[in-house]
Order: C-alpha cells, then sequence, then structure tokens
C-alpha cells in the first residue's frame, strides 16, 4: 500500500519527535539512527519493527508519550500473558477511537434507531467500553450488560428489543445455540451482529447467522492501536474496510521482513497517524491478511484487509507438518452434520507425536464414517492423520470469551 501524502508527513514528524523525546520509549529504540533522514516510504520501511516484547519490556508506562496530565485512562492487552502491556489515552485518543468505533456501526449500516447489546468484557480489555463508546457517539440506544449471564442476555434482548448484538464469536454462538433451543428466534429482533476479538471459520460464521437470522459484520482492532473499531466488514462481505486517516497498514513477509504487494498475505504491520498517549511505529501484530486492491462494491472509498486467517504465532509443528487452525475450520467446513467446535489435543505418546482431534457430530450420523472422512480430508489438506473423535452437538465447552481449541501438551 502506498503511503498518501497526509500519511507521509504525519509519520516523518511523528518518528523524528518521538525518537527525540528525552528517556521515551523510541529514543532507545532509534538508538544510532538517524531519523532526521526519514522522508520517504522507503526510509520508513528501513525502521524496525516495533514487537509484542518491546510493549512487555516498557512495562509499566514507558509507552507514555505525553505528560501525566493528559492521560485519562490506561488499557491493557486481554491476549498478553506474563507481563501486560499497559497503553495509556488522551481525551483525544478516546474521542478518535469513538469516532472510528461509530464510523464501523455506520458501515454496517446500523444507525441511531438501534439498540445495541454489549455483550464483550469490561475493565482493562477495551472491547466492552469501545462498542460503547462507538455506540453513544452514534447516538444508538446502548445495553451495556457485558459478558456471562445467558439468562439476562436472553431476557434483555426480547424485552429491550435488541437490534444489533456484539460479541465474540464463542459467546454469539452460546447465545445462537440457546435461542434455538428455547425457540426464541421468533421473539427476539436481531438484525445484525457485529463480532470480533478471535479468528473463526466459515462454519461458525454460517450457524450463528442463520440460527439468529442476522447479517454479521467483522470488527478488527487491538489494544495497542487503539482497540477494536479500526476497521469493519461490509453488507458485500469482502474484507474489511480500515480507517486509514488514523492508521497506516503494511503487509509483511513473516520470513524476510519485507513490504509484499497488494494482494498477498502477510503479517500486519500498523503505524498510528494521530495517536497522543501510546503511539506505536511499525507494531508488527503477527495477524495474517492481505491488502484487498481495488475499491469495493460498496463504494466506502477506505482500503481494505481481507478476513484475518490467523496469526504466525498460532501454527503449531507436529511430525514436521506446519499447520494452522484455519486448517481444521476449512476442512470442517466441508464435512455435512459435523459442527464448528472440535478441540484439539497434541501429545508424545510412545515416543512420537500424535494428534487427537475431538468433533462434534449430529447424533444421526456413522461417527465412524464421519471419522474417516475428515481424517482423509485432513491427510490430503495437510499431509496429516490425527485420531478423531466424534462427539454429540454440545459436549465440547463453550466461552463467554475466547475459545480455546488447540492444546499442545508435548511441553507440559
Amino acid at each position: 500500500m502506498k503511503m498518501n501524502e497526509r500519511q507521509l508527513a504525519l509519520i516523518t514528524e511523528e518518528v523524528k519527535r518521538l525518537a527525540k523525546l528525552p528517556g521515551g520509549f523510541y529514543e532507545k529504540k532509534y538508538e544510532g539512527i538517524d531519523v532526521d533522514k526519514v522522508t520517504s516510504q522507503e526510509d520508513f520501511e528501513q525502521l524496525p519493527f516495533t514487537t509484542k516484547a518491546d510493549l512487555r519490556n516498557a512495562y509499566p508506562l514507558g509507552l507514555q508519550a505525553v505528560s501525566e496530565e493528559e492521560v485519562v485512562r490506561i488499557h491493557s492487552s486481554s491476549g498478553t500473558t506474563g507481563t501486560p502491556v499497559i497503553i495509556p489515552y488522551t481525551a483525544k485518543d478516546v474521542d478518535d477511537w469513538a469516532i472510528q468505533f461509530a464510523r464501523c456501526y455506520e458501515t454496517a449500516g446500523i444507525t441511531n434507531k438501534d439498540r445495541i447489546q454489549i455483550t464483550p468484557g469490561y475493565g482493562l480489555w477495551t472491547a466492552g467500553i469501545g462498542f460503547q463508546l462507538g455506540a453513544e457517539k452514534l447516538g444508538a440506544m446502548t445495553i451495556p450488560l457485558g459478558p456471562g449471564n445467558t439468562e439476562k442476555q436472553l431476557s434483555m434482548m426480547q424485552d429491550l428489543k435488541s437490534t444489533v448484538i456484539t460479541a465474540t464469536s464463542s459467546y454469539a454462538l452460546v447465545l445462537a445455540e440457546e435461542i434455538e433451543k428455547r425457540g426464541l428466534k421468533d421473539k427476539i429482533c436481531l438484525k445484525k451482529g457485529v463480532i470480533g476479538s478471535e479468528r473463526w471459520g466459515e462454519k461458525m460464521r454460517q450457524k450463528i447467522k442463520n440460527t439468529l437470522g442476522i447479517q454479521i459484520y467483522d470488527i478488527y482492532g487491538l489494544t495497542e492501536i487503539y482497540g477494536p473499531g479500526i476497521g469493519i466488514s461490509c453488507d458485500y462481505e469482502c474484507g474489511m474496510h480500515y480507517w486509514d486517516d488514523f492508521v497506516y497498514i503494511e503487509i509483511v513477509d513473516p520470513e524476510t521482513g519485507k513490504t509484499v504487494p497488494d494482494g498477498e498475505q502477510g503479517e500486519i504491520v500498523i503505524t498510528t497517524l494521530v495517536k497522543e498517549g501510546a503511539p506505536l511505529i511499525r507494531y508488527n501484530t503477527h495477524d495474517i491478511s492481505r491488502i484487498i486492491p481495488g475499491k469495493c462494491k460498496c463504494g466506502c472509498e477506505y482500503p481494505r484487509i481481507d478476513t484475518i486467517v490467523g496469526r504466525t504465532d498460532d501454527m503449531f509443528k507436529v511430525k514436521g507438518v506446519n499447520m494452522f487452525p484455519k486448517q481444521i475450520d476449512d476442512v470442517l467446513s466441508e464435512v455435512d452434520g459435523v459442527s464448528s467446535e472440535y478441540q484439539l489435543i497434541i501429545d508424545h505418546v510412545n515416543g512420537r507425536d500424535e494428534c487427537f482431534l475431538s468433533v462434534e457430530v449430529e447424533d444421526a450420523l456413522d461417527y465412524r464414517a464421519v471419522a474417516e472422512q475428515i481424517n482423509d480430508k485432513l491427510k490430503s489438506r495437510v499431509g496429516l492423520k490425527m485420531k478423531v473423535n466424534p462427539v454429540p452437538t454440545g459436549s465440547l465447552p463453550r466461552s463467554e470469551k475466547k475459545t480455546k481449541r488447540v492444546f499442545d501438551r508435548r511441553f507440559s
């Protein structure tokens, strides 16, 4: 993606400012680099990436780039293990985030006449409060229930006639299954779902979409870069529009670190353009996607990235074969009568690695035949056989947040 003049001007100015901020994060990171010579996109692409490890090492407030009096809030990444990542926000950062989130709702055709039920978590995590900020900026009725308490979620959904549900895909599935089980589909008024926080497969998407009778929109974002709301899919479901007046996105080759041409897949690298509290330069998210060339049929002028395939650090290696969870999703999506839900356990048994794949299957099916079909497809697709264990639908764990599906016990 080629930088426009505004992006280049903002980025080069910000690089110089941050590198010369006394005691700042980037003063140390760019030590030995003459930032005054960063005047073009090519120069910018020579700068080192900022990593999650960098952010952890900056704990607690090493990323702060403004005075103490300007910080109005902090958030912390939900996915971080060990030392947390703390991100300070100024009042302008909070408002900018709300503007972006409201733009997401508008792209999804949501208006101030909608009633938005918010189920993601509140607190240090950016999710719940981000969905609320955007809804309030839009002027819609906000129903901030937060996570869990499914009984109350369903009650409020009916009584307040919620038209939009916001959730992780895992919790959206929980709600869809409960609504189906209780025969409530005709008693709810949902029209749209804004889903984010985790990668999910097509089979799960269709289950939620069809059970609830709603249009689904993928929302993108991460705590390090505002939070959810920096991009969203539109009605055409052909990637996610992202707000290039707030963030600049590159796609880089995971092996070489070099920027790849539009259309090619790689890791998403994000630079904030106007963030004050904790600006980030070339932050490697490790999310895998691509920039979609050309204009979208919806007419939106903002550029697009494709739906997130996964993360490079999600990859696991078994018997010399590199695998991603998405490959299992893709296989299951091709087998009739099989749920989107699975659990993969990788273990070391009798001196060799083994994969144990539990998969939810409809009761009426021949479990043995289904197991053989899944195994044949896995062998053909990824070159690896697994011990497939079909289980009844609904028997695998469900989550109100994110669902963990791969458990590697070889190193525990």
